[in-house]
């Protein structure tokens, strides 16, 4: 038997979880120390949307349309040393790029690829990985990428160098095959916060210049790199300066699409229209299309906007006074006082076409408007999209779309048109969960019921559906265009069940059932005020999550209901109140809020952690989802001090991770840094991607 895998650290005693009150004051304006949004206990109050806008009529469709897609059944689309200061990147999904240099890994047990020897857990300023793995820094924030774009100079920083240069904070990243450039490919990634005490040395948080807002406004948003691989080292490189590089930021034009494009709710005095928008803030998590284009969830936005006033924004958490970043004193729009619709404008799925340099990235209104986490896709097997999401925030709902049109195949213009346009019909639900065990057997300490699981059975329950000829509303009392905009409304009217903070939802491609991380909630039993344990969210004052699984009816992806169970209860596993799928708990890694979540080719799943409340660095992890090793989970990688692990890309042989926000801890600056991560003392900390591969060539994990 083996011996449990060490813990050491201590979690903060000042903040929730284990992340520091720099990283909640930048990435979401301290969301857990405000009321919480979803105060609703489910009951619709009905003059919230009516003071927004006039009851109309205009999206509605002239008949009813089917609330469920046409039927079809779903198919998968489908060491221990630091970081070097290299130039590298991503992975591919062949077979090239064989570092062939000696140190393959000893034998070592586990599923197929999971055989590597855990990482302990640890508190090292560094990126560590298992024995017999490389790695290296793909891209770090500030390099050029744009022609004309300088070199990194952080003491003589502008806004037009870093719209040039990659990005602040990366989170979701996603590879995409580059046609007719063997060994290349195109590497996006999401940007989704700043951090202008670490970015800038003479920053004044109470009155930033507008030389540091705007240099904010670019370092926000999204980056597209070719990368190149180097087959001798197993690394990436980025390609600089390459005709499909491109940089979307805070002041880049979008398009509205879908069903409450043009409404009078997205309308400001810049465009009167409301199908135009500037700028996309807050990216988190994404994913991927089958149709070759990346999606991108606008999460944390409400943070940006100053003096709301209306109960639609104090329900999206959105504060009556300045903000942070104090954004409004240099541009109209983040202040709803001036600009009341601008923020109705952010909280989308941004589809985003890394192939045309020339196209303009589009705001999805079908997929509703709420805090994305991501936006992950599969097909139903008559070849239409649907899309999961989270709403990460503390007690609120987990959604997913079904498009009505059918994907078209080849890459003709045609194609390429259509398939633009497949997120703009079909319908939008939330999840309402139901456990199968006595309400008396939940009390909110973990503990198992009687039949062993927490589990039971969920449906989906429609909210809107939005066609070529209108939309109709599936919510009493609520127009369609009102369930897209607020659509938090529409899923509390609907009574959805409240979750905690549920964050990336991912479809395994070889089985098709879908699993959710939900990353934790303190506020959970915390009061009368607040709801108590359930059987889907069995743990009060919940500081360490968990990975629920859902089973569609049939298989179907566009099926209304489904089967659920919690897969991981995480924790340290000498912890009664933690459960690994029922694997022997003396014998997986301990985790702390899981956030993203990717697979393998293996179809294993990996999950990322923000804010490990155990006191240790978060990581990245591995574990089995079905066969006698189904549970068994194992440490990956640790990312340094401050950082968070995440946009995990496990490839046959690369993985990639973006280190997010190292060195945020609390009374770090530039003058003081945290960390010296990735290029050592006297150099500015720097976010950054990462990519690790086995250093004799072979696959990961076998």
């Amino acid at each position: 038997m083996r011996k449990p895998l060490p813990l050491i650290g201590t979690p903060s005693a000042a903040h929730p979880g284990g992340r520091s009150a720099l990283t909640c004051r930048f990435r979401c304006g301290d969301a857990c120390f405000h009321a919480v949004p979803n105060t609703s206990g489910n009951e619709y109050i009905g003059d919230i949307v009516a003071g927004a806008v006039s009851r109309r009529s205009v999206m509605r469709a002239a008949a009813v349309v089917t609330v469920a897609a046409a039927a079809g059944t779903a198919t998968a689309v489908g060491a221990a040393r630091p970081a070097q200061a290299a130039p590298a990147a991503g992975a591919g999904h062949d077979h090239a790029g064989r570092p062939g240099k000696p140190g393959r890994p000893g034998k070592v047990d586990g599923a197929r690829g999971l055989r590597f020897t855990p990482v302990a857990p640890n508190t090292a300023d560094q990126v560590t990985v298992p024995d017999g793995y490389g790695q290296n820094v793909v891209i770090r924030w500030g390099e050029p990428i744009l022609r004309g774009a300088p070199e990194f100079d952080p003491e003589h920083q502008s806004a037009a160098a870093q719209a040039g240069q990659f990005g602040y904070n990366n989170d979701f990243l996603a590879l995409l095959p580059l046609r007719g450039e063997p060994h290349r490919q195109i590497l996006v990634a999401n940007h989704e916060y700043t951090d202008e005490i670490l970015m800038f040395r003479d920053y004044d948080a109470a009155n930033p210049t507008r030389d540091q807002v705007e240099i904010a406004w670019a370092a926000h948003g999204l980056s597209a790199v070719v990368v190149e691989e180097d087959r001798r080292t197993g690394a990436l490189r980025p390609v600089r300066r390459h005709r499909l590089n491109r940089r979307v930021t805070a002041t880049t034009e979008f398009r509205l699409t879908g069903p409450a494009a043009g409404s009078d709710l997205l309308k400001t005095s810049a465009d009167p229209t409301g199908r135009k928008v500037l700028g996309t803030l807050n990216n988190c998590a994404g994913g991927v299309t089958p149709w070759g284009t990346t999606l991108h969830g606008e999460e944390n936005f409400n943070q940006y906007f100053a003096h709301a006033s209306r109960p639609t924004d104090a329900r999206y958490g959105i504060g009556t006074g300045a903000t942070e970043r104090k954004w409004e004193r240099f541009d109209k729009r983040f202040d709803l006082a001036q600009e009341p619709n601008e923020v109705h404008r952010f909280g989308w799925v941004v589809e985003f076409d890394p192939t045309d340099p020339d196209s303009v990235p589009r705001k999805r209104t079908a997929l509703g408007r709420f805090k994305h986490e991501a936006a992950t896709v599969r097909l139903t097997d008559d070849g239409r999209p649907v899309i999961y999401s989270g709403d990460d925030e503390r007690f609120d709902y987990v959604y997913k779309f079904v498009g009505s049109k059918r994907m078209a195949r080849g890459n003709s213009r045609a194609a390429r048109e259509h398939n633009l346009t497949l997120l703009d019909e079909g319908t939008l639900y939330v999840a309402r969960f139901t456990g199968d065990s006595p309400t008396a057997e939940i009390d909110g300490t973990g503990k198992l019921p009687s039949d062993g699981e927490f589990d039971g059975s969920g449906e989906w329950i429609p909210l809107a559906t939005a066609t070529a000829d209108g939309a109709v509303s599936h919510v009493p009392g609520m127009t369609a265009e009102e369930v897209f905009v607020f659509t938090r409304l529409a899923g509390d009217k609907r009574q959805a069940t409240k979750m905690d903070r549920p964050e990336d939802v991912e479809p395994n491609p070889r089985t098709g059932k879908v699993y959710v991380a939900l990353t934790n909630n303190s506020n959970r039993g915390k009061s009368a005020d607040h709801p108590a344990a359930d059987e889907a969210n069995p743990r009060n004052l919940n500081k360490h999550g968990q990975v629920l699984e859902l089973t569609e009816a049939r298989n179907r992806a566009d099926s209304v209901s489904f089967a659920w169970k919690l897969f991981l209860v995480a924790g340290d596993p000498n912890d009664p109140a933690t459960y690994f799928a029922g694997f022997p708990k003396e014998k997986v890694s301990p985790i702390s809020c899981p956030d993203n979540v990717a697979f393998d080719p293996h179809g294993n799943l990996w999950i990322s952690t923000d804010g490990n409340a155990l006191g240790n660095h978060d990581g990245l992890f591995g574990v089995a989802v079905t066969g006698e090793r189904r549970g068994e989970l194992k440490q990956f990688l640790t990312v340094p001090k401050g950082a968070e692990t995440c946009g995990p890309l496990v490839q046959d042989r690369r993985v990639l991770v973006s280190v997010q926000h190292p060195g945020e801890v609390d009374g770090a600056d530039v003058a003081n840094p945290a960390s010296q991560w990735p290029d050592g003392p006297g150099t500015y900390v720097r976010p950054a991607v990462v990519a690790v591969w086995r250093k004799d060539g072979g696959d990961i994990g076998v």
